[in-house]
C-alpha cells in the first residue's frame, strides 16, 4: 500500500528541553498520534498565521501535508 502524499525530504532540527516540552504538551493535548504530526500541525498552523493556505484538517497522520496539494500559488497566499 502506498501514500500519495511522499516525503522525499528530512529536515533536522535541534530543539531546547523547553521547546521539545512544549511541541510533547502540544501533542498530547491535541491527541496526535506522533512527534512528527505535532510538528507538521504547528507548521500548517504558524503558515496560516501568516497567510498560507492550510491544508484540510481531519486527515489520517500519513496522509497530512502542511500545504494543500503544494500548489505554488499558495506561497504568496493567493
Amino acid at each position: 500500500m502506498t501514500s500519495e502524499l511522499t516525503r522525499g525530504e528530512r529536515l533536522q532540527i535541534m530543539l531546547t528541553p523547553g521547546e521539545l516540552e512544549a511541541i510533547d504538551n502540544f501533542r498530547f493535548e491535541q491527541r496526535m498520534p506522533s512527534r512528527a504530526a505535532a510538528v507538521r500541525e504547528l507548521l500548517r498552523l504558524g503558515l496560516a498565521s501568516v497567510g498560507i493556505k492550510p491544508a484540510p484538517t481531519g486527515v489520517k497522520s500519513g496522509s497530512f501535508g502542511v500545504l494543500d496539494n503544494g500548489d505554488a500559488q499558495q506561497l504568496d497566499g493567493t
